[in-house]
C-alpha cells in the first residue's frame, strides 16, 4: 500500500507539472472568420471547429488553425478551425520528430524558446496533418507531455545572384577576391562618412542582437527560472513522501504507547489493591516494591512494571522523534512548492 500511495503522489506531481503545458481541451466559443491569407477566401465566413482527429489527417486543400483566445479569468482558451488552405508560402513547415504523435504536438502548447512561461505560448499554430506552420517562425518548442521537443524548419534558401561572376586579372590587385572580401567588411573611412557611420551602426546592431539570441538561448533568465522551478517542484514532491511516511511510523509508535498506557493504568489499580491489604505494614515499600523491583506480576510474561514503563517511554520518543522529521519534512515541501509556483508564475 505504501509503495501504491508513493507511485500515486509521484503521478500526480508530474501530471500537475506537465498539465501546465497541455491544452485540456478545445472548447473555446468565439468564432473564427476566413480573412487571412492562409486560408482561401469564402466570402469571409466562419471557420468551422475541428477535431484532435481531423487536424491529425486534414484533407488535402485544407489546413487547420489552433487559435488561443485570453480569458478574463487569466486562463487561455484554445480551439480548432478548418477551413481551405490559401497562401502558406511565406511560412516555414516545422517537422514533427518521427518519435513525437502528431496528435500530441496539436494538444501541446509550442513556444519561441525553450524557459518561457506556460502561459505564454504562441497564439497561432497552423496544421496540414504533416507539418506544423506558425507565422513569422523557423522553428519551435513544443511541450509534449510537459517534456521539450523542437521543432525544426527548412529556411528558404537564398536566392543566388544572377550577376556574372567577375574574372579578376592576375595582375590586377585590386580585383584580387581576398582584398575585394576585405573591403566588403571593413568601413570605408575615406569617404562619405555619414554613410560608413550607418553601416557602422547597422553591425553593432546585428552584434547586439546576435549576442542577445545567444543570451536568450544558452543563459537566459527564463531557462534559469523554469529549471529552477522544475527542480525544487520534484524536490517538494520526494519530501511530501518522506512526510508522509515519516508519519506513519509516528502513527505507529502511537499506537503502541496507547497499548502499553492501558494495560499501565490497568495495572496501577491492582498494585494499589494488594498494597493496601491489611496485613501489608509498609505500604509504600509494597508499591515501591512492584513497581520498581523486577516482580513480574500484574503484567505480561516476564513484564516487570518498570519493564513496562521503559518501553512505554521508548514508543513516545520514538513518536516525538518521527513527528519532528514529518513536521521538517513537510516544512521543506511547503517552502519548494511555493518557490517553484512563484518561479513558474514570474
Amino acid at each position: 500500500m505504501k509503495r501504491s500511495f508513493l507511485l500515486a503522489l509521484c503521478l500526480s506531481a508530474a501530471a500537475a507539472f506537465a498539465g501546465a503545458y497541455d491544452i485540456g481541451d478545445f472548447s473555446a466559443k468565439d468564432a473564427v472568420m476566413s480573412d487571412n491569407q492562409f486560408f482561401a477566401a469564402n466570402g469571409g465566413q466562419e471557420l468551422k471547429t475541428a477535431t484532435v482527429d481531423e487536424a491529425a489527417s486534414v484533407p488535402a486543400g485544407s489546413i487547420v488553425l489552433r487559435q488561443k483566445f485570453a480569458q478574463e479569468s487569466g486562463l487561455n482558451a484554445y480551439q480548432l478551425y478548418i477551413g481551405n488552405k490559401g497562401d502558406i508560402s511565406s511560412m516555414t513547415a516545422l517537422s514533427v520528430p518521427s518519435n513525437i504523435s502528431y496528435s500530441d504536438v496539436i494538444k501541446s502548447k509550442l513556444y519561441e524558446r525553450r524557459g518561457m512561461k506556460p502561459g505564454d505560448d504562441i497564439e497561432k499554430v497552423y496544421f496540414d496533418g504533416k507539418s506544423v506552420y506558425i507565422p513569422g517562425a523557423t522553428s519551435a518548442i513544443a511541450m509534449v507531455k510537459g517534456a521539450p521537443v523542437e521543432l525544426k524548419g527548412d529556411a528558404p534558401a537564398a536566392a543566388a545572384s544572377d550577376a556574372p561572376k567577375v574574372e579578376c586579372d592576375e595582375f590586377d590587385l585590386s580585383c584580387d577576391d581576398d582584398i575585394a572580401a576585405y573591403k566588403k567588411d571593413k568601413v570605408d573611412v575615406s569617404g562619405d562618412l555619414n554613410r560608413s557611420n550607418a553601416q557602422a551602426d547597422a553591425r553593432d546592431y546585428s552584434a547586439s542582437a546576435a549576442a542577445q539570441d545567444v543570451k536568450d538561448r544558452f543563459g537566459i533568465a527564463d531557462e534559469v527560472r523554469f529549471w529552477s522551478a522544475v527542480a525544487l517542484s520534484a524536490l517538494a514532491a520526494g519530501s511530501a513522501v518522506i512526510g508522509v511516511l515519516q508519519q506513519m511510523k509516528s502513527s505507529e509508535a502511537n499506537d503502541a504507547y496507547k497499548q502499553l498506557e492501558a494495560v499501565a493504568n490497568a495495572v496501577e489499580p491492582k498494585i494499589g489493591n494488594v498494597c493496601s491489604d491489611p496485613r501489608v505494614t509498609d505500604k509504600d515499600y509494597c508499591t515501591k516494591m512492584y513497581k520498581e523491583t523486577n516482580e513480574a506480576v500484574f503484567t505480561v510474561t516476564n513484564w516487570t512494571y518498570s519493564d513496562l514503563q521503559r518501553r512505554m517511554k521508548i514508543d513516545k520518543d520514538t513518536k516525538e522523534s518521527y513527528a519532528t522529521a514529518r513536521n521538517l519534512w513537510f516544512g521543506v515541501t511547503a517552502v519548494s512548492l511555493t518557490t517553484a509556483i512563484i518561479l513558474f508564475a514570474w
